[in-house]
């Protein structure tokens, strides 16, 4: 073999193995939350996880909410984005506020519990859902799935939006605050616990967390069969002393069913192996483990995922 020709065979080799590497890079977009939420740094840690594992990898993190970042996977908008199972079911239903079906978006990672909270000003007289009708109901903006479920609630207890004083539709700090002004009555949000934005208000004001009892969960289990039922434990907010039964779902990344079904399991070799550090931004996702990141939440799996938790014994 010539000293020429060994040459070309080396060069052909580093040509191979950068093609190689060149397929395997992906460059995407992962839809978070809210700056000020927990999603926004979540996505910034992942982001700098996965970089690092996965060579040739550049992640985009960019603001959204929950349904807002189903229809963006959906349209082709992004290529990754965190949502809740209660949305992501009614985007594979093709339920309102989707106007069609989701084809193609699938489970990619469950991460944390997220718990559907009515806080009511103690003075308010509200002691259950029924209780809201005439009152000053403050929310997230169109599009968060805090919101959506804030509908729900109100229908499964024969409500609209004209059945109350005022709605308004805002971030948690502005909702705080209009709750602190006495220009709110009641404040529901979704998201985990404690609720920092209610550990606010409640150093301000007197508060009541509200009840959603087995009858308005069936109600509401109606719009969504994802509502499952959760507990906020005695404690968890200043003057609760008593468990309070509410409305309970899970935050779970999404992907595109048609994204590199490689480059997701790397994603999820990288992700796995760095909880702690995802720990350390939400403390909701402590003690998770493999079995519970492939956990069942009626979205199916992406195929990278699932050949990811076969492999590690998760399903």
């Amino acid at each position: 073999m010539t000293t020429t020709f060994r040459r070309l065979l080396g060069t052909f080799a580093v040509v191979a193995a950068l093609g190689a590497g060149a397929a395997q890079a992906q460059s995407l977009r992962l839809m978070t939350g809210p700056q000020g939420g927990s999603w926004y740094p979540l996505g910034g840690t992942i982001k700098n996880i996965v970089e690092t594992a996965v060579p040739g990898t550049s992640i985009q993190v960019l603001p959204g909410a929950g349904i807002a970042n189903v229809k963006a996977v959906e349209a082709g908008k992004a290529q990754m984005g965190f949502a809740n199972s209660v949305s992501t079911v009614d985007a594979i239903q093709g339920r309102p506020p989707f106007d069609a079906p989701a084809r193609n978006v699938c489970n990619v990672a469950t991460l944390y519990p997220q718990y559907f909270q009515i806080v009511a000003l103690a003075d308010s007289g509200i002691r259950t859902p029924a209780d809201i009708r005439g009152k000053a109901l403050t929310t997230q903006p169109k599009g968060n799935t805090g919101e959506a479920i804030t509908r729900h609630l109100l229908e499964a207890y024969g409500m609209g939006s004209d059945d109350l004083a005022r709605v308004s539709f805002g971030s948690y700090t502005d909702s705080v605050q209009l709750m602190k002004d006495g220009n709110a009555d009641v404040f529901t949000l979704g998201t985990t616990i404690p609720a920092g934005a209610i550990m606010d208000l409640a150093s301000a004001r007197s508060i009541r967390l509200v009840p959603i009892d087995d009858d308005g969960l069936a109600r509401m289990q109606g719009f969504n069969p994802g509502y499952k039922r959760a507990v906020i434990p005695a404690g968890t907010y200043p003057g609760q002393e008593e468990a309070v039964p509410t409305i309970g779902y899970a935050t779970h990344i999404i992907a595109r069913c048609d994204l590199d079904p490689d480059f997701v399991f790397r994603f999820l070799e990288a992700v796995s192996g760095a909880l702690d550090d995802l720990a350390a931004v939400a403390k909701a996702i402590a003690g998770l483990d493999t079995a519970g990141m492939a956990r069942d939440i009626g979205v199916p799996l992406h195929p990278g995922a699932e050949r990811f938790y076969r492999d590690r014994g998760a399903l």
